[in-house]
């Protein structure tokens, strides 16, 4: 605990095996195996396994759900109403509201670097005895809302669809619609990303989560009903005591994705081919949270990347998928940023 790889330097290998890490305290580790079970992959790179970031084109593997997936809704994360992007309503000369991408989206089906949105998944609680009030960053800036409070305007209220009941009247809280936990655009360089850049990326999630919180709870403009149920919620006292009640870690969906020995993509999950060497199982739908927010050809904004579809059934999951390449290295498990497409991944993970 509390070693981190040396990326750089770190990794020694002789004839395809790697013979031992090190990390930026200086130890060495050394092993007849190794397993990377980082979301972010680090050792698989470090290590000159292949590896990809970002979508693949509908393409490169004859899929449908990759890559630009402009005018897909399948869940409820896009805006439903005509949506001015720019802060002076219908007003571009104004410039757009905080978050919302300038460039064109891409053609649809096409690649990009481009990776589904981050968040912290949230425990809260309505019982006042166990309750901590949402935290107001010191940066808080009530205009990077704006977009949700135009939204709450049209009538839309399903804010609290993804308050999932726990145990002790608390929540297990997601991103849910529109406009809502997943910083939408702001995580394309954790992948490849330095320690500290990435600390960078985490604190901004954190800011921009908080805030959103907060805006919500105590923003005159909310809408009551929505407002006032939010100021009745608030961060479980008793988890997360060694960190202000907040979550330790942030959702990495996804990161890196080995090119390993196998290649797992839409038509193994779809069970439209038979996988080879099964060892375990799948069966979560194919789940993709949006990529991106652009302005639409008419004008408004709206969302882009989210994705759902059901298997048919469980699926098998091939060995290749958590092996490199025998000519890349041949004493490696990779068991997170699993060799697959990123539609595929959108289930697998």
């Amino acid at each position: 605990r509390g070693e981190w790889l040396d990326r750089k330097m770190g990794v020694v290998k002789k004839k395809g095996n790697i013979i031992s890490f090190s990390t930026l305290s200086g130890k060495v580790f050394k092993g007849k195996m190794f397993i990377d079970a980082t979301y972010e992959g680090d050792l698989m790179a470090a290590a000159g396994i292949n590896y990809h970031v970002g979508r693949e084109g509908n393409a490169k593997y004859n899929e449908t759900f990759n890559g630009v997936q402009t005018g897909v809704f399948q869940h409820d994360h896009h805006f439903k109403s005509n949506i001015s992007p720019y802060k002076i309503k219908d007003d571009p000369s104004s410039g757009l509201l905080p978050y919302i991408s300038a460039e064109p989206p891409g053609e649809f089906g096409a690649a990009d670097k481009k990776i589904q949105a981050y968040c912290f998944r949230m425990c809260m609680t309505n019982h006042p005895e166990n309750s901590v009030a949402f935290p107001k960053p010191d940066n808080y800036d009530a205009s990077k809302y704006e977009l949700l409070l135009r939204e709450f305007n049209t009538g839309r209220n399903d804010w609290f669809s993804k308050f999932d009941v726990l145990p002790n009247k608390k929540t297990d809280t997601n991103n849910h619609g529109a406009f809502s936990s997943d910083f939408i655009g702001m995580n394309y360089d954790y992948p490849e990303a330095d320690y500290q850049r990435r600390a960078e990326i985490i604190n901004q999630h954190y800011d921009y989560q908080a805030g959103l919180l907060w805006f919500v709870a105590n923003d005159p403009r909310v809408p009551d009903a929505i407002r006032t149920k939010m100021a009745s919620y608030g961060l479980a006292k008793d988890e997360f005591k060694d960190n202000n009640h907040w979550p330790h870690q942030i959702y990495v969906r996804e990161s890196r994705r080995m090119i390993g020995d196998y290649i797992t993509t839409e038509h193994d999950v779809m069970q439209r081919i038979e996988t080879p060497e099964s060892i375990g199982m799948g069966s979560y739908h194919i789940d993709s949270h949006n990529t991106q927010r652009y302005v639409t050809s008419e004008g408004y904004v709206q969302n882009e990347g989210d994705i759902g579809v059901k298997p048919p059934g469980p699926y098998r999951i091939s060995y290749g998928s958590i092996v490199p390449k025998k000519e890349e290295c041949t004493n490696l498990f990779v068991p997170v940023c699993v060799s697959s497409s990123h539609i595929a991944y959108g289930s697998i993970r």
